[in-house]
């Protein structure tokens, strides 16, 4: 079997599924009922990669893609759109988005490319802000990062580290001066300057700030978690431990990962 085939047998399955004699839970899906499952699904891909638990990566593509097969199936009973219409717009997207592939442009490197790929979005969509198309919906991290990439691919940005780490610097120091005068309202503006400006250092050094902070919510918890057990294997509870304990395994354990 090969993979035309193989697709086109999950889309047999999804549509029997959806069919007059298939699933209760399935027939009753609609394109808002799934969105949450969908997220889950998104984040549990996110977390396959973080880990590098690669068979499991696989299983969760695949729910990812049945979830795009139910949606599409969805509006085909209500007669939006066929699948045929999504396999083709895509299709032409990525080959009108590359001229540098499949057509006779250049593109010096990833970003160049990509320069191509916003600028011929721009004029498709017919859009009048190049900031337009980032959704409001992201989380805040991903958002910021986005809104500078489409900033810096028409030439706003920042010309070397050095310039963001001075930029981090001084929102530093407002962020400071904020907390002296007691001004919440000015202080939260500023610790949104301040955060701004570390996206945008993960920018330059070619991070994605949500998955490193992701992943640094990952190492507190594990550290967090590793502290309670060594505590529980003492007989003791975080509540009866003094700050200066807890810093001493929480330290260690520090060390030992950094150590491996």
């Amino acid at each position: 079997m090969n993979n035309g085939e193989r697709f086109e047998k999950l889309v047999d399955i999804v549509r029997e599924l959806r069919g007059e004699d298939g699933c209760p839970w399935d027939k009753e899906q609609t394109h808002d009922s799934l969105l949450p499952y969908f997220l889950e699904e998104a984040y549990e891909v996110m977390e396959c990669v973080d880990q590098k638990e690669w068979n499991a990566l696989s299983e969760e593509l695949g729910d990812i893609l049945l979830h795009v097969l139910f949606q599409t199936d969805i509006a085909e009973k209500s007669g939006e759109f066929k699948l045929d219409v999504v396999l083709d717009q895509i299709s032409d997207k990525l080959v009108r988005r590359h001229p540098h592939v499949f057509g006779d442009k250049k593109a010096d490197g990833a970003f160049h490319a990509k320069q191509n790929w916003e600028a011929a979005k721009q004029q498709e969509k017919k859009r009048e802000s190049r900031l337009d198309g980032v959704p409001v919906t992201l989380p805040a991290l991903v958002r910021a990062q986005r809104l500078q990439q489409k900033a810096a691919y028409v030439g706003f940005d920042w010309e070397t580290a050095d310039e963001v780490w001075n930029k981090v610097d001084e929102e530093m120091e407002e962020l400071k001066e904020a907390e002296a005068g007691s001004n919440k309202s000015r202080v939260e503006e500023e610790v949104g300057d301040l955060l701004f400006a570390v996206v945008n250092l993960c920018r330059f050094f070619d991070i994605s700030s949500e998955d490193a902070l992701r992943k640094a919510n990952r190492k507190f918890t594990d550290r967090f978690q590793g502290l309670e057990k060594e505590l529980k294997r003492k007989g003791k509870k975080l509540e009866e431990t003094d700050l200066s304990e807890m810093d001493e395994i929480w330290n260690r354990q520090k060390k030992s990962v950094r150590a491996q």
